[in-house]
């Protein structure tokens, strides 16, 4: 059973007229250092300082990037930078933006929540990709830190008939709270929403569905594992405790603006190696097609790759290939019925995604990499766009790149409704969910209270 609750939110002051797009961020995982940098010389106040704080030269475990992240927090909440909701809300998004496909912008949909924190085994909310625990040692202390939650997960819900968003839409003014133009060309918009009646459609209709993450997985096993120290220290009783809840960016998988990209993976360099070798190697599971690299620029040449994996990807797992001296790129489609080979302890919901199929038959086989490599970000970069990525190997950042398809989002939910999980990196829900919006502060004592 899914319980969802609206709450006092903490969000930047509507009324004091800054510019809003100064003071949110993409995500803490997707910000490079370059532009970590940029965040700090945007704004004073931007979300930045508390997400992702820099380090630097004698922190201490009293002074460090979490516990900089905490003052900063209280400065704000003290200084009316951020201010509490008067009323539990529930808070609704739109967000239009350029899907990256040559199609016309897409709108995308959300509310943000409160979720009830599930037990692993729960079968309530799905997780799909591994987790690994320097993300989530990281997190977990900057949450001990602050007791916040400053960015939501993405959760994904079905609702063929769209009831929460209809009555989410007809509770809402006109005129949104927060409009804004993020630097991406991204357009924002956000409504709060204090409808007692509305929370019980919404807690109603929520009930039965299941929650599939799309984003955030490091951040929802966090929460899980800091609400576990919580009950330790403050009992779990009585129930519904704030600190049994996560903040949630909430999409309906049927929203027409829902967008994945998949991810390419680029390798920095592998010894030794030799294409005639690494195609003799891999050709009795993939018919291979060599194409040589045009004069034109990687911009030009990296679209006609683009929808030949397309076409290809339509009959068969379709792989493609760009080597920085081969003078050539390639596209690897299975031969029927070598997925089947693959070993036995690969579940067949797995066997169907191509980046199984990438890691187990082309890098694990093909290029003699073992399982530990594959998750060691030394060795294997991601790229969502695939101009970009073939530009990085024609610059000689990288020596190869492997591009793919997106996942599907009927085997993100067929993998995830059977337990299983995913390679990381197996999917990019696009746009990232912006942090900054809404905060939740989690005070030990406050129940909340689920329609």
């Amino acid at each position: 059973m899914t319980d969802i609750a609206p709450f006092k939110g903490l969000t930047y002051n509507f009324n004091s007229g800054a510019d809003l797009s100064k003071l949110v961020a993409p995500p803490y995982d997707v910000i490079s250092t370059d532009e970590q940098e940029s965040y700090y010389k945007t704004d004073p106040h931007n979300i930045i300082r508390l997400i992702l704080g820099r380090k630097m030269k004698g922190d201490s475990d009293w002074d460090n990037k979490y516990t900089r992240a905490s003052e900063y927090f209280r400065k704000w909440e003290s200084q009316k930078t951020l201010i509490h909701a008067e009323k539990p809300c529930i808070y609704l998004t739109s967000m239009t933006y350029d899907p990256g496909t040559g199609e016309p912008k897409r709108t995308r949909w959300g509310l943000i929540a409160l979720v009830r924190i599930e037990e692993e085994d729960s079968g309530v909310i799905l997780p799909h990709e591994k987790t690994f625990s320097a993300h989530k040692d990281d997190r977990l202390k900057l949450m001990r830190s602050s007791n916040a939650q400053f960015s939501q997960i993405f959760g994904l819900y079905e609702d063929k008939n769209n009831v929460i968003l209809n009555a989410c839409k007809n509770a809402m003014d006109l005129s949104p709270q927060i409009a804004f133009n993020f630097k991406d060309g991204s357009r924002h918009e956000m409504w709060s929403l204090d409808d007692p009646a509305l929370f019980k459609i919404v807690a109603d209709t929520m009930r039965k569905k299941r929650i599939f993450i799309a984003d955030g997985h490091h951040r929802y096993e966090t929460s899980r594992n800091y609400r576990n120290i919580m009950r330790t220290r403050y009992g779990m009783r009585p129930a519904n405790r704030s600190y049994d809840f996560v903040m949630m960016y909430l999409s309906n998988m049927d929203d027409k603006g829902l967008t994945i990209l998949p991810s390419h993976r680029l390798i920095k360099q592998v010894s030794d190696f030799r294409i005639k070798d690494f195609l003799k190697k891999i050709e009795k599971n993939f018919e291979i097609t060599s194409y040589p690299v045009p004069e034109d620029t990687a911009f030009k040449w990296s679209s006609t790759l683009k929808q030949k994996l397309r076409e290809t990807g339509t009959l068969s797992t379709a792989i493609g290939l760009y080597h920085n001296k081969s003078g050539k790129y390639y596209l690897f489609s299975l031969k029927q019925g070598a997925g089947e080979k693959m070993a036995d302890d690969i579940h067949p919901s797995l066997k169907k995604l191509d980046v199984i199929v990438l890691s187990r038959l082309i890098l694990q086989e093909g290029l003699g990499f073992s399982r530990e490599d594959l998750d060691n970000d030394r060795i294997f970069h991601y790229q969502s766009d695939i101009r970009t990525a073939v530009s990085q190997v024609q610059s000689g950042d990288y020596e190869m790149a492997f591009l793919l398809n997106h996942t599907r989002l009927e085997h993100v939910k067929e993998i995830a409704g059977s337990s299983l999980i995913m390679p990381r990196k197996s999917t990019y829900f696009y746009p990232k969910v912006i942090t900054g919006l809404v905060i939740n502060k989690i005070d030990p004592h406050e129940i909340i209270q689920v329609p």
